[in-house]
């Protein structure tokens, strides 16, 4: 297990588990609803539910807590947690932080090969999953050679181990929770994967106190606030904040497909007042809510992450909630979680208009308590800052963060790791990946993945801004630059996929006209080839950022 430490010779750091938090909120607040669940309908097709208590998650988690602990599990062990977002999932979740072990997540949608790879560097200790996890574990034994506890949460098909009753231990006394510090191991948190193969963040105690805290101080949550939980991640801060965490009915590894009547119905059943939703999701929801008038007067806080959300929906979005609800599109990563927040009046009434000729797309100021640096481009490590070479406001690089949410490596990775962070004496800096400028008022403005750039004998194109400006064409939903061939001598290519109400109009015409738009802006006037593609490939997490890379492929052979 890595060991991150930050104590002097002459005290111990002070003790810090983020557990201790739904502890204080179960003394607190003891009746208050912690997860509510969905569990089928009545006759009359009314939903039903199932929910715990803070006291009983609390004491939930104690009793796995025990069960993990009479099973071997101690301090820095690697406990990889498979089950679906719910009652359990939560309980688990703080066992393990009570433990002092390290949770260990990633998404299922990546795939079963993909899934595989990416845990062989974890190599977890213990398996705590679904029949359908614990099959690919038999599947993909070099990845999961290391597991000395497999708990199947449902039947046991011919494996060993233990039942998920069977780690539910009777003893509900409270927990003597593990006296980590701040620089303790917590969790190792997978990246999405969409610009290559997934990594394990290594997240300590001090990165989630520190990201509970900020999203108190940014957005105002707190214990009198009910949250959609649409995703798992992101979910688990609840219950540190105190809040309650609504799963809705749906497939959290497929936003994208979500039924907005589900979403809804669970807002409108539990009055929730707060809700995170990725701009799929939320486009889904624009859709359903503009055909039937939707209303969703309980909503005060939305936020949406993931990708770039588009104005438009953010403008439809608006008209469903209450005049004083705000709706922000925070800016983060895995390993960064939150950058920078900007709330989506700002962008309405300000920064939409320089999308579209051309700026990027602006996220907003930095979080307090994160520092936002930019740096030249380079696909090339840099070990300390002495050797970054920092831009001006105004010109484009790749943002570099540090502060307290920022995570230091990634777990059992170490080239990764070189790739990723910068070191500046006993401070870490991450590389985003991303690139963007600052403006004179300190604003971030993101144009697009650095990976995804494309050189060209003119010089250097960065997707947002490009993209920013074919969307502005009413026939457009979204669009997706690429380059064909080699760099510094790639083609630009721009993709697009057109709105639902215009797929089977003249798409020479739009094409085109498409073309002509590009020419009254100096950033777009250089490209020349456009392809109309019938959806454009997504990531599995949030379904709303752009697979480029498959998108160049499937363009070249268009274009051959």
């Amino acid at each position: 297990m890595t060991e991150l430490t930050s104590a002097s010779a002459t005290a111990p750091p002070p003790q810090a588990n983020v557990a201790a938090l739904l502890r204080e909120v179960a003394a607190a607040r003891p009746y208050k609803k912690a997860v509510v669940t969905p569990c089928g309908r009545d006759a009359a097709g009314r939903r039903r539910y199932v929910h715990l208590t803070f006291q009983q998650l609390d004491a939930e988690s104690d009793r796995y807590a025990h069960g993990l602990r009479r099973a071997g599990v101690g301090v820095g062990s690697r406990v990889l947690v498979f089950v679906p977002p719910g009652l359990d999932f939560f309980a688990l979740t703080f066992a393990v932080f009570k433990v002092g072990a390290v949770l260990v997540l990633i998404d299922p949608g990546i795939g079963r090969v993909g899934l595989a790879e990416a845990l062989r560097p974890v190599q977890p200790e213990a398996f705590i999953g679904v029949p359908r996890a614990h099959l690919l574990r038999l599947l993909h034994p070099s990845s999961f050679r290391s597991v000395r506890l497999p708990v199947t949460a449902g039947p046991r098909l011919g494996w060993g181990g233990l039942c998920l009753r069977d780690l539910r231990a009777d003893d509900a006394t409270p927990f003597p929770m593990a006296e980590t510090t701040a620089a303790s191991p917590a969790a190792i948190l997978f990246t999405s994967g969409s610009t290559g193969p997934p990594k394990g963040a290594l997240y300590t105690h001090g990165n989630f106190l520190a990201q509970i805290d900020t999203l108190r101080r940014v957005w105002g949550y707190g214990p009198d606030d009910t949250d959609l939980a649409t995703f798992p991640l992101f979910a688990l801060f609840d219950a540190g904040l105190g809040m309650t965490a609504v799963i809705p009915d749906m497939d959290a590894t497929r936003p994208g497909s979500a039924d907005p009547v589900n979403i809804i119905e669970a807002i409108t059943d539990h009055g929730a007042t707060t809700m995170f939703g990725s701009p799929a999701l939320l486009a889904r929801l624009c859709l359903y809510g503009r055909r039937h008038g939707l209303r969703l007067p309980s909503l005060r806080t939305v936020a949406s992450a993931g990708a770039p959300v588009p104005p438009a929906t953010l403008d439809t979005l608006r008209g469903f909630l209450c005049a004083e609800a705000n709706v922000f599109t925070p800016y983060g990563a895995t390993e960064s979680l939150p950058i920078a927040s900007i709330e989506s009046r700002d962008i309405l009434g300000v920064t939409a208009a320089k999308t579209g000729r051309g700026w990027g797309t602006c996220v907003g100021k930095p979080v307090d308590g994160v520092e936002v640096r930019v740096i030249g481009v380079t696909d090339d490590p840099i070990e300390t800052m002495d050797s970054a070479t920092l831009l001006p406001p105004g010109d484009i690089g790749e943002f570099i963060v540090s502060g307290s949410v920022v995570t230091r490596e990634y777990y059992n990775q170490p080239e990764a790791t070189r790739l990723a962070k910068i070191r500046d004496g006993e401070r870490v800096w991450h590389r985003v990946g991303d690139c963007g400028y600052v403006d004179a008022a300190g604003n971030l403005w993101f144009c697009g993945r650095k990976s995804h750039r494309v050189v060209t004998a003119g010089g250097v194109l960065f997707t947002e801004p490009v993209e920013g400006i074919v969307n502005t064409h009413p026939a457009v939903a979204r669009s997706a630059l690429v380059g064909v061939g080699r760099a510094p001598n790639q083609q630009p290519v721009v993709v697009v996929e057109l709105r639902e109400d215009n797929r089977f109009a003249d798409e020479r015409e739009i094409i085109r006209e498409i073309q002509a738009l590009m020419q009254t802006q100096p950033i777009t006037c250089q490209i020349r080839s456009v392809l109309v593609h019938p959806r454009l490939p997504v990531d599995v997490r949030h379904n709303s950022k752009i697979i480029r890379e498959k998108l160049a492929q499937w363009a070249a052979g268009r274009l051959a």
